[in-house]
C-alpha cells in the first residue's frame, strides 16, 4: 500500500475579461476496493458555485458556475489517497471466456452495450485486420492476445506528446505511426472492440517514481489507457503507453466510452476571438 498525494492545477488566461460559463470537472479519483479516498477538495478562481453529480459511468462529476467576469481562470484539485494494487496481479478469467473467440453471457452483452460496438469509422476494414494480426490462431488463449495487442501498439506506434486538445483517429494513428497516450488508449479500445470484446477509455494519473527522482517538483502526469472485460476477471487494465497490465501505478478518475467524455476540464468563454492567450496544466504526484 502507498499513500499518494495529487496536485493537479489547470489555469486559462484571456487578454481581457471574459464572461466564463459553466465547466464540467473531472478529478476526483473514482473510489473502489484498490484506491481509498482520504482527501478529495477542488478550488476554483475567480469564485464559483460548484455542484457535484455523478455521470451515467458513476465518475464523480463537478460543475463550477460563474457570476463575474475575468481574465485568469485557475482550477486546483489536490487529493489524497491510498492506493493498494498488485504489480503482477492474477486474472481469473471465467472458464467460458479463456479461450478467444469466446460468447458473452446475454446479459453481459446487452448491459456492455455501446461499450462493445466501435465508435470510429472503418469502411475499408484498416483498423479489424490490423488487430485481426493480433489473433494467434483459432482458438486462442484470450489473455494474450489483449496483452500481444496492448505491447502491439507501441511496436507499431511511436509515443509522442501532444499538448494540443482532441484525439486522432484509430486510423490516423495507424497512418501517421505516432500518437500521445490518449490515442494508444483509444486505438486499443477500437481494435478490441472490433475483436468482439467490451472495452473502455480511462482518465487519470500516472505515478512515476522515478520521475519524481529526477525532478522532486514531478513524479506524475495526467494519463489515459484502456480496460477489457473478460468474463470472470472482470475489467482488466492495460496501458499501451508504458506496456503494462494492471494498474498498481495508476490512480483512475474517469472511465467512459469515448475519450471526449472522460476530460478533466471542459467548458467556455464569450469573447473575442483573440483574446484567449493560452493554457497551462501542472500536475505532482507524490509518495
Amino acid at each position: 500500500m502507498i499513500t499518494l498525494n495529487i496536485q493537479h492545477i489547470t489555469t486559462y488566461r484571456y487578454r481581457q475579461p471574459v464572461s466564463l460559463g459553466p465547466h464540467r470537472l473531472m478529478l476526483r479519483p473514482r473510489e473502489s476496493r484498490d484506491l481509498r479516498l482520504i482527501k478529495s477538495e477542488v478550488a476554483v478562481t475567480p469564485t464559483a458555485t460548484v455542484t457535484w453529480a455523478y455521470d451515467v459511468f458513476g465518475n464523480a462529476v463537478a460543475m463550477a458556475s460563474f457570476q463575474a467576469q475575468a481574465a485568469t481562470l485557475v482550477i486546483s484539485s489536490v487529493t489524497e489517497l491510498e492506493l493498494d494494487t498488485e504489480a503482477w496481479p492474477i486474472f481469473e478469467v471465467a472458464a467460458s471466456a479463456i479461450t478467444y473467440p469466446f460468447r458473452y453471457s446475454p446479459d453481459e452483452w446487452t448491459d456492455l452495450g455501446a461499450l462493445a460496438r466501435p465508435q470510429y469509422p472503418d469502411p475499408s476494414g484498416q483498423l479489424k485486420n490490423w488487430a485481426r494480426t493480433f489473433v494467434g490462431g483459432n482458438p486462442t488463449d484470450t489473455l494474450a492476445l489483449l496483452k500481444d495487442l496492448s505491447v502491439g501498439i507501441p511496436g507499431w506506434i511511436s509515443y509522442q506528446s501532444r499538448e494540443d486538445e482532441g484525439t486522432q483517429s484509430p486510423i490516423q494513428t495507424l497512418d501517421r505511426r505516432w500518437g500521445s497516450c490518449r490515442d494508444f488508449a483509444v486505438l486499443f479500445v477500437e481494435a478490441a472492440r472490433s475483436l468482439g470484446f467490451g472495452a473502455r477509455i480511462v482518465s487519470g494519473y500516472l505515478y512515476n517514481p522515478d520521475q519524481g527522482k529526477a525532478d522532486p517538483r514531478w513524479g506524475g502526469s495526467t494519463h489515459a489507457w484502456a480496460e477489457a472485460y473478460v468474463p470472470g476477471a472482470g475489467w482488466i487494465t492495460f496501458d499501451p503507453t508504458n506496456r503494462s497490465v494492471g494498474g498498481h501505478n495508476l490512480i483512475p478518475v474517469a472511465v467512459a466510452r469515448d475519450i471526449r467524455q472522460a476530460m478533466p476540464v471542459a467548458g467556455s468563454f464569450v469573447g473575442a476571438s483573440d483574446v484567449f492567450l493560452g493554457m497551462s496544466v501542472e500536475v505532482r504526484v507524490t509518495a
